[in-house]
């Protein structure tokens, strides 16, 4: 049969049955998400209602600068998270798993543009006990860079049995997902989706909502990172599985002979309704912790209107190409047919990944046909191109244009594969293979005006640059998700060898704050300074935790005068009390 046709066999399971033989609270705990139970959007904000008229006033998505104006409603979101260990089987292999408020993915965080945001993170992760922290992906914390979330650099961990509570102000808008930042633990289940509504162009008529595409793997994250990290280790870690928010079936015949885990085949898969007539908004998330997604609806045609947090000029097209962290929000019509129709999404691993089963389905179903049936529906013709890498720079118009500045500075900074002098096999990230120290988070150091760090921390202090222009050198085979935090930085020019000086659209380049790099190419990123101390690294799992990882002291007279609020010191404190009476096993970069 071959290899691929041995994988298409397995994954045919995902395609015989929808309804699913394991209760939802089997499969994803306290969550709805992937059912037809999951209200459509807005929801939180139905029963939380607004003042008269749009929050935003006046401002709209395509003549107005999101960096510089954004509303300030007064309006407070308060969420209640407890972050602990659980044990589900969200394609029918049961596993332990690290959950949200027991749900995984955990509950949706929903606002308006110019929201406060509060989340009260309690870690009650025991059995062993492991620290945590949550990074809300992608926003810019404007004057508040110690709630990014990111351990050792922007915060010590939450110490178990303590909470801290994070605040922030919902300052761009789009769609977007919160994940764990401490080691690998997202790829353990600490993930969810975030919304904030704002203002838009297009027209759409129902918002589905999160579609959540996730990589999925039947052994825990600490144990594929030892596994990693052992000398003679690879940083070729398959994907078991492929899930669309949490859920898919697998075919339990392919366990491992002696595996006594317990296995269902007939899981159940994600289902959506869409009404006859109507048009969609999907907004959709890579989650996972490797795999690059290509997302398509059978027969269906989706237009982009938005890339991670930046609306879009709309363009159509029948695949959407995710890197892990990105996100596109796409409008789809339900008008391929009756009212009883019914046909597949899918979203596959591409080739330029490596996954044991690619192929993730769910059902979706027009207001009149009957859910307990599977679709017949065939998928589009759209070969993998083999490119590894997203959509042409030239189609990905911003709506608000904004010509790239001249840069202040210029970094380049090459990435590669080595091995130690353990046999240990690691990234060196402009020449270092980052390691945090969690008792010393970098934000805190800057802000007591100590710029010395050790070299393993891997600090390029940017000084009183206002806009700095990154060149990333790719000298691995494999394609990489570049991840800046606290910026929505421009994307000049991305492609195969070497830069040659070209800049896509200088007068309006591309603006998100994940891109893939190609595998041995290059990419070209730049950013206005946003003051505070913020990670920039490979956003896939392994390589993260591999040492794939650098951080930017940006504008450090600014950091010097920043007040941080006494939880920072309170959250270290505790961490401190913790493991002065307990081994925090940081097998990983830490981040």
């Amino acid at each position: 049969m071959g290899i691929l046709g041995d994988v298409v066999a397995r994954a045919a399971t995902g395609f015989s049955n929808v309804a699913g033989t394991l209760a939802q609270r089997k499969t994803n705990g306290a969550s709805v998400l992937g059912t037809l139970a999951f209200p459509f959007l807005p929801f939180f904000l139905k029963n939380n209602p607004l003042p008269s008229g749009y929050p935003w006033g006046t401002l709209t998505d395509w003549d107005n600068n999101p960096y510089v104006h954004y509303p300030n409603t007064g309006v407070i979101r308060t969420f209640d998270f407890t972050v602990s260990r659980g044990i589900i089987a969200p394609d029918g292999y049961e596993r332990p798993v690290l959950l949200v408020n027991d749900a995984f993915p955990g509950p949706l965080i929903e606002a308006n543009w110019g929201d406060k945001i509060i989340v009260n993170v309690y870690n009650n992760i025991t059995g062993p006990e492991e620290g945590t922290a949550i990074h809300w992906h992608g926003l810019l914390q404007l004057g508040t860079p110690w709630e990014d979330g990111s351990p050792g650099i922007s915060q010590c961990p939450i110490a178990p049995g303590k909470t801290l509570t994070y605040e922030f102000i919902a300052d761009l808008f789009g769609t977007t997902w919160y994940h764990s930042h401490y080691s690998a633990q997202y790829a353990g289940g600490v993930v969810g989706p975030l919304i904030v509504h704002g203002p838009t162009q297009q027209k759409y008529d129902i918002d589905v909502g999160p579609i959540m595409l996730s990589d999925w793997h039947h052994e825990s994250y600490f144990d594929l990172i030892a596994k990693m990290l052992a000398p003679g280790g690879s940083f070729i870690v398959p994907s078991d599985n492929n899930l669309i928010n949490g859920k898919m079936n697998f075919d339990c015949s392919t366990v491992t002979p002696g595996d006594a885990t317990p296995c269902n085949s007939y899981a159940g898969i994600s289902k959506f309704n869409f009404q006859t007539g109507k048009t969609h908004r999907l907004r959709l998330i890579n989650s996972g912790a490797d795999g690059i997604q290509r997302f398509s609806i059978d027969q269906h045609t989706m237009t982009v209107i938005a890339n991670d947090f930046t609306p879009i000029e709309p363009y159509d097209t029948t695949v959407v190409t995710l890197g892990v962290g990105q996100r596109t929000d796409v409008i789809v019509t339900a008008n391929a047919g009756g009212s009883e129709s019914a046909f597949w999404i899918r979203s596959n691993i591409s080739s330029c990944s490596v996954s044991r089963q690619p192929i993730a389905v769910a059902a979706l179903y027009y207001d009149g046909a009957d859910t307990t049936k599977p679709p017949t529906s065939s998928p589009w013709d759209i070969p993998d191109p083999h490119t590894c890498a997203n959509d042409d720079l030239e189609i990905t118009k911003p709506l608000f244009p904004m010509a790239v500045p001249e840069p202040t500075f210029t970094q380049t900074m090459d990435f590669e594969l080595f091995t130690n002098s353990s046999n240990i096999t690691l990234w060196k990230f402009n020449g270092v293979s980052m390691r945090a120290n969690y008792n010393q988070p970098m934000l805190v150091q800057a802000n007591e005006g100590n710029f010395t760090f050790p070299e393993e921390r891997n600090v390029l202090n940017f000084y009183t640059n206002s806009s700095v222009r990154i060149v990333v050198n790719n000298k691995s085979p494999g394609s990489h998700p570049m991840h800046l935090h606290g910026h929505n930085p421009y994307i000049l020019h991305e492609g195969a060898g070497d830069w040659d000086g070209g800049i896509v659209r200088p007068n309006n380049p591309l603006r998100r704050d994940v891109q893939l790099v190609r595998p041995k190419g290059h990419l070209v990123l730049q950013f206005d300074a946003n003051p505070g101390v913020w990670g920039f690294h490979c956003h896939i799992a392994w390589h993260a935790s591999g040492g794939f990882f650098a951080s930017f002291v940006v504008q450090p007279d600014e950091v010097v005068k920043m007040r941080l609020p006494h939880t920072v010191e309170d959250t270290c404190d505790a961490w401190d009390a913790w493991t002065a009476r307990n081994v925090a096993e940081q097998i990983d970069s830490g981040t």
